[in-house]
């Protein structure tokens, strides 16, 4: 594996604009990726702790998603959003159902 020439390619996604009904989803999706890596990281053993520490399996972000730290959901909403950018660029639709 030759990670020293790795130049990571993304879709480009920068041209497409979500609507407010898709960016309500982002936030519900970071929510939901936050709960899904909790649970994944407290079923590994992991709990709470004030500092990450791999030995002891302690990490600062095992907290309900709106306690977090707002760099933390950031970072999740921004995975929710380029999500959904790189759906819609592939051209997939995302329909609600309720409407």
């Amino acid at each position: 594996m030759n990670t020293v020439n790795y130049n990571p390619t993304p879709t480009d996604t920068s041209r497409v604009e979500l609507s407010p009904e898709l960016m309500n989803l982002a936030e519900l999706m970071a929510r939901n990726v936050h709960e899904v890596w909790s649970k994944m990281r407290m079923s590994q053993g992991w709990t709470y702790g004030p500092e990450r520490n791999d030995v002891k399996k302690t990490h600062p972000c095992l907290v309900p998603y709106d306690e977090l730290p707002e760099e933390e959901k950031i970072y999740d909403r921004n995975t929710s959003i380029e999500t959904l950018k790189f759906i819609v660029v592939n051209g997939f639709e995302i329909n609600n159902k309720d409407k």
